[in-house]
């Protein structure tokens, strides 16, 4: 029987400009996953649902909370937020979490909680306590990921001690 764990299916890091490319691929397989008709949608429609325009990517690189999920060298997910002043607190707002359409489907959704897991402490590192995202819709979150307070489709995950005193949900 061994002790050590099994290596993680992906590594986890910031953004980078070289990433660019592969981040506009990856958003695109993952638009046509979602809508098979994506390619006979208008420009405009095409272009409002992709989150990987230049622009776009230069920004999140900068935001501390986004992060590419490499595997054997290939991009292999990405999750692009930002934090987002409140009036009252600040929050992570995730834009964009996905991973390889082409993957299968565990290693998915290993991929996706591993990219999960690099915002959370992102967050709680520079002091942010509330994470704003939409969970996969097929997938359970894993047991340390934490408690999600889910309304509806949407969820929050509360760090730190600010978990503590939120309302249950």
């Amino acid at each position: 029987m061994s002790d050590t764990a099994p290596a993680p299916v992906a590594a986890y890091r910031l953004l980078l400009p070289e990433d660019y490319d592969a981040l506009a691929a990856l958003d695109l397989a993952a638009q046509r996953e979602l809508d098979p008709g994506f390619d006979a949608r208008s420009d405009r429609e095409r272009e409002g649902r992709l989150s990987t325009s230049l622009g776009a990517l230069k920004f999140y690189d900068r935001t501390g909370h986004s992060f590419a999920a490499l595997r054997e060298g290939q991009l292999a997910g990405m999750v692009l937020a930002q934090s987002v002043w409140q009036g009252d607190k600040p929050i992570v707002l995730v834009r964009t979490l996905l991973t390889d359409p082409a993957l299968p489907g565990e290693m998915r959704r290993e991929i996706y909680h591993g990219l999960l897991r690099a915002l959370f402490k992102s967050a709680y590192d520079t002091a942010v306590y509330e994470v704003h995202f939409i969970p996969h819709r097929s997938w359970d979150l894993a047991d340390d990921l934490g408690d999600v307070r889910r309304l509806g489709d949407y969820g929050v995950r509360y760090l730190g001690s600010r978990e503590e005193t939120a309302l249950p949900g």
